[in-house]
């Protein structure tokens, strides 16, 4: 599915309780998506099921990231993630996305699961300058595979300056959206 869709700036918000829920064959295709996934896109589980999960990639998510989640899961390990997603009429949805590897029976990856909450304003505030900063690095390179490698080497280099890990930084992130929604 490759049309281009008009970007509205609308947010469709994923309630406090809620939790989409995806799963993918090993090459991001869709095989599952629950109610609340179609409910908060605006696509139909038809219009999903087979088609590759980075059909609701929203512009404004570094491709670094992604290079990140697909480095973490090819390694066999799961990932957690701040995702601004596109809904089927041009809007956005943030998420924080747990995604970790499926395995059959005999240990081998079969495929990816994911499960979405939403994140809170604390933590969408606190990654949204990151995620602006590796957009501009990504914007100056063409080709989406130069992209996502510029984006990556930056994220890599911010968190080196910061003396945090990947999932520190995340941890952090969530520490401070939890402690902003107990007050």
């Amino acid at each position: 599915m490759t049309t281009a869709t008009l970007l509205t700036g609308r947010e469709a918000r994923l309630a406090s309780e809620e939790l989409i829920v995806s799963k993918t064959d090993r090459q991001g295709r869709l095989t599952y998506v629950n109610d609340t996934f179609l409910k908060v896109s605006g696509y139909t589980e038809e219009s999903l099921i087979g088609q590759p999960h980075s059909m609701v990639r929203h512009p404004a998510m570094p491709r670094a990231v992604f290079r990140l989640l697909w480095n973490r899961l090819e390694s066999g390990r799961e990932v957690f993630a701040y995702v601004v997603n596109k809904t089927v009429d041009g809007g956005y949805y943030w998420v924080f996305a747990h995604v970790t590897p499926s395995l059959g029976a005999t240990g081998a990856v079969v495929g990816y699961h994911s499960s979405r909450r939403a994140p809170g304003t604390v933590a969408i505030d606190r990654i949204r300058p990151l995620y602006d900063r590796l957009l501009a690095v990504e914007a100056a390179v063409h080709g989406a595979r130069a992209q996502a490698d510029a984006g990556y080497q930056a994220l890599e280099q911010e968190l080196t300056a910061a003396g945090l890990t990947y999932d520190e930084l995340i941890w952090q992130i969530t520490d401070a959206h939890l402690a902003g929604a107990s007050r």
